[in-house]
């Protein structure tokens, strides 16, 4: 399926998908070109999403937000039913649209960076609360018998 082409402002020029199947592999195949661990989005149920190379804008909408736990690490994340970022090499920033619960209040996440792969953890960024905290990349690996 060809991409269609966006021409609002921060999707202007962008590859557009959609479709669950086409959504699902296109994100994950972004989030392995960037370094990024390929679970790091629930990709269930999107029906669209997007990505403009020339500067690293995507999205990804969903019909609803939904709440996902990562288990390896007891963490409850919500994604809205639009997520968005700009994605650069082991990073995303300026991210809208996920949140993870800490202690009774919801933190808007606004980066997720895995700066030193060697070191095996991903790091999540709060602008708003100033909060900072690590995990271990495989906590948000899907494997791939996971994948079907």
């Amino acid at each position: 399926m060809a991409p269609q082409v966006a021409s609002d402002d921060k999707k202007a020029g962008a590859e557009i998908y959609h479709g669950s199947e086409i959504c699902k592999k296109k994100t994950m195949e972004l989030l392995e070109q960037a370094g990024l661990p390929n679970g790091l989005i629930l990709l269930d149920d999107i029906h669209e999403c997007g990505y403009v190379r020339e500067t690293g804008f995507v999205w990804m909408k969903r019909n609803k937000k939904v709440e996902h736990e990562f288990k390896a690490i007891g963490k409850l994340v919500q994604y809205d039913a639009e997520i968005s970022g700009y994605v650069e090499q082991h990073k995303m920033r300026k991210v809208s649209g996920v949140k993870s619960k800490e202690l009774l209040v919801w933190i808007t996440i606004s980066e997720i960076s895995t700066e030193d792969p060697s070191n095996g953890k991903i790091c999540f960024k709060s602008a708003i609360a100033g909060i900072k905290k690590s995990f271990p990349v495989g906590a948000f690996e899907i494997e791939e018998n996971d994948q079907k």
